[in-house]
């Protein structure tokens, strides 16, 4: 099977629920602990800067199956949470921060140079997200996932959803993150690009444009990794939930080997390709609604129940969930998320429940490492 790795990004807080400044004397102590341990491919991967000192973030080793992926989300989880510990703080999978602050970029010349040229948007920049990492046997092979993920990625989004505050306030939407993040000028859906060539020229004509600093500032919703042969899917919130996040992986697994399934039969298209203006709309809509509302069907782009949304996207994908042997697991976490909520679906139900700002972020911590 295709292998898969999940990086998340986690928020620093302290035990009151405010951030802390501590990546990075939390992440001298991951990698000492590692040396003591001698582990150059630790469980859950290696702790990571982020962008912010109030962030870290854990890559996952590539994994096949869904129980080696869960333990290596939990694993990763764990390894954060222990390095933010040491330093007086917790790790907790929240796609913005419900109490708000002022984030701290991290000194480095590269984030410097970012946030130099990109001002408030850089300084905003306090979101953490669930990349999801799928492999691919060559560029070609990855644009044609690339282009096939294209209408399904707002579907993706909806589940994850993890974000309804930013500074204290409930910002009416399931993901704000997700718009705070569009505000790059690289992020956010893309047109076909039909081959490898054409993707390869379009990120060399945005570094040559000077805009961006390097084709690591490629934010596309899915875009060829500039590190690993993988296609890396950017849209999740992280998830509260690790079997959210593995089921993210799964689905997105999946997406790709029907992408690559219709390609190698010479399948009948699903329909014109829709255009990315539209594909802004349905991402927007996920933003905005989440599971709580209509999504926009990814076959007609008309509103539909999210549940019936989402089996679409179940059916599409039946023949390589069914390969792979993850389709009755995925056919139950969906209905799990349904029923139970996602992220951001709890953080609201907590409110509710008369959760001020600091027990709602105990309960989150609580969560992201249940």
């Amino acid at each position: 099977m295709r292998r898969i790795g999940i990086e998340e990004e986690f928020l620093l807080v302290s035990p009151d629920g405010t951030l802390r400044a501590v990546a990075a004397p939390a992440l001298q102590h991951a990698a000492a602990h590692a040396a003591d341990e001698m582990l150059d491919d630790p469980p859950g991967g290696r702790l990571e800067k982020e962008f912010t000192q109030e962030q870290v973030e854990t890559s996952t080793r590539p994994r096949s199956t869904v129980a080696d992926l869960l333990a290596e989300v939990r694993a990763g989880r764990s390894r954060a949470d222990s390095s933010a510990q040491h330093v007086g703080a917790r790790a907790v999978a929240l796609g913005t921060a419900p109490i708000g602050g002022d984030p701290t970029v991290i000194v480095n010349q590269r984030a410097k140079a970012i946030r130099d040229e990109f001002g408030e948007i850089a300084r905003e920049q306090l979101t953490c997200g669930c990349h999801i990492h799928v492999e691919v046997t060559d560029d070609e092979d990855g644009v044609r996932i690339i282009d096939h993920l294209r209408r399904w990625t707002p579907l993706l989004l909806a589940l994850s959803a993890n974000s309804p505050y930013w500074h204290g306030e409930d910002t009416a939407y399931a993901s704000y993150r997700s718009l705070v993040w569009g505000r790059w000028p690289t992020a956010g859906p893309t047109a076909p690009f039909g081959d490898a060539a054409t993707y390869h020229g379009l990120v060399d004509d945005l570094v040559a444009s000077g805009t961006i600093l390097d084709p690591g500032m490629v934010y596309f919703d899915a875009r060829l990794s500039p590190r690993y042969p993988t296609v890396e899917v950017r849209v999740p919130d992280v998830c509260l939930d690790s079997a959210d996040a593995v089921l993210q992986g799964v689905l997105v697994r999946a997406l790709a080997d029907t992408a690559l399934d219709i390609s190698l039969a010479g399948g009948p298209p699903l329909g014109p390709e829709p255009r990315t203006e539209a594909l802004r709309v349905a991402a927007w809509r996920a933003a905005r609604s989440g599971l709580t509302g209509d999504l926009l069907d990814p076959l007609t782009f008309r509103p539909r129940p999210a549940s019936d949304a989402l089996q679409t996207l179940l059916e599409h994908v039946a023949p390589a969930l069914e390969r792979s042997g993850d389709r009755l697991w995925v056919g139950e976490q969906v209905q799990r998320v349904l029923q139970r909520g996602n992220g951001a679906m709890q953080q609201r139900r907590w409110r509710l429940d008369g959760a001020d700002d600091q027990e709602l972020v105990e309960r989150a911590v609580d969560r992201t490492h249940a």
